[in-house]
């Protein structure tokens, strides 16, 4: 059990590692890109008629995503250099925009809104430049003038907390990723981010919380969650050594992606706690049919417990197909090759009964008898008369093994690419009498991800 989670603990923290590259080399990118200069005018306020020191010229600057506020008001005294900031914003030039700013902040008496309007302009100038510290100090000064209005401080915070987590201030990302939320300013994206924040800072139980209001944020609007919000959890889960957390959110990225990998962990921590051959069968069927299978022990354990029963035609098929795939270990090819001819000569034996069998079957009032051969039929690869045999099989009733039966009918139906009947006959499971529950959940898993 350690081994295997230790194992797997290394395969998620490289899909972590991928997930954080990746969003770190677009965070830089979000930054710089969030804000859009709008173009204003500035002139007096034609309702301003005060002496020359009070007069007013109104600038903005606003987030992309978000409509343009109300227009302000700056000091007649501090005109001339805000108007020349804002010609050297629009014209690119970010570091003459410093110069007149800071002139511009040398100049006494300033309002608070004096103050809080040229922050918000340095702020932009330094994101521009790519100067995340002085945009952030920019900020924060901002929010210190008391001069912001409630979409600013909405605005200021979501650019506060994607800096802090571009700089790796986790504790910092979280006081603004958590006030931005409060205030009902955090898109599913920023609640994904927060969610990362808590993760590098070791806080798995908040890490989740907020990993699943990002994933219910993005199913809401209509969008499909990012994968590595669940990833956070299944590492999370992993270190804790927590098998049935796992479990959960494994089955939560399978729905999402139908990635193999994900297949494989989970069906290996189900299939550690089997001890019936005939479930541990039925999970190694998933597993083939997943595509999830990676090791050669996997295919030859399959085929010997499809030889027990009795079904030699699918046992070859696993055998060639693990040959095949390149994951036979040397050691293992004598072993394997042995299998493979006794399993040949069986299937040899069988094609020369067919018709005798089916005759056989289809006169029997028991279903069982059909079953079985449905269940051949299936391993030759004659699907239409599986999927034939087996209904005829399951309406004649006394069928010892249902779930087998069921499977069998859903798995043809798979490969005839009839989805919607496949899922049909998986979703009869529930009704077996005594189905193991494990086997129940992961082929009803399975069937969810039988979609067009």
């Amino acid at each position: 059990m350690r081994m295997l989670l230790k194992a797997m603990g290394f395969w998620v923290w490289g899909l972590i590692a991928i997930a954080l590259s990746a969003s770190f080399v677009t965070l830089s990118y979000r930054l710089a890109s969030n804000y859009r200069w709008h173009d204003t005018a500035m002139a007096p306020s034609p309702s301003e008629a005060t002496p020359a020191t009070s007069a007013t010229v109104s600038a903005t600057v606003v987030p992309s995503n978000e409509t343009m506020p109300k227009v302000g008001v700056v000091s007649r005294g501090i005109a001339k250099e805000m108007r020349a900031a804002q010609s050297a914003l629009q014209a690119g030039r970010w570091n003459e925009a410093l110069d007149d700013l800071q002139a511009a902040q040398e100049i006494s008496p300033l309002t608070a809104f004096d103050l809080k309007t040229i922050d918000e302009f340095k702020a932009y100038a330094h994101i521009k430049l790519k100067n995340f510290s002085s945009a952030q100090s920019d900020y924060e000064a901002e929010l210190a003038t008391g001069a912001v209005t409630v979409q600013e401080t909405v605005n200021v915070f979501r650019m506060l907390f994607l800096m802090s987590v571009s700089k790796g201030q986790h504790a910092n990302a979280i006081e603004y990723g958590t006030e931005l939320a409060a205030r009902g300013g955090a898109s599913a994206e920023d609640l994904g981010i927060l969610s990362l924040s808590y993760y590098l800072q070791k806080d798995c139980a908040n890490s989740a919380l907020w990993a699943d209001k990002a994933i219910g944020a993005s199913r809401e609007t209509g969008q499909t969650p990012r994968e590595n919000w669940s990833q956070f959890k299944l590492q999370c889960a992993a270190d804790a050594g927590d098998n049935a957390a796992m479990e959960a959110v494994l089955a939560d990225l399978i729905r999402l992606t139908h990635k193999s990998t994900y297949w494989n962990t989970l069906l290996r921590l189900e299939r550690q706690d089997e001890r019936v051959d005939h479930n541990t069968l039925m999970l190694y069927r998933l597993m083939y049919d997943t595509a999830s299978m990676s090791e050669g022990s996997d295919y030859i354990e399959m085929a010997q417990l499809l030889g027990d029963a009795a079904l030699p035609a699918e046992a070859q098929n696993v055998l060639e197909k693990g040959i095949s795939s390149g994951v036979i270990l040397e050691q293992q090819k004598e072993r394997t090759t042995r299998l493979l001819n006794s399993f040949k000569a069986r299937v040899d034996a069988d094609r020369k009964s067919y018709v005798q069998l089916n005759t056989e079957a289809a006169d029997s009032s028991a279903g069982e008898f059909g079953v079985k051969l449905g269940e051949a039929y299936y391993g030759f690869g004659e699907y239409p008369d599986a999927v034939t045999v087996l209904n005829r099989s399951l309406t004649k009733g006394q069928v010892q093994h249902l779930d087998d039966a069921y499977v069998y009918l859903g798995r043809s139906l798979v490969a005839l690419k009839d989805r919607d009947g496949a899922r049909a006959a998986f979703a009869n499971l529930k009704t077996v009498p005594n189905v193991s529950p494990r086997v129940l959940k992961l082929w009803n898993l399975y069937a969810e991800t039988l979609v067009e």
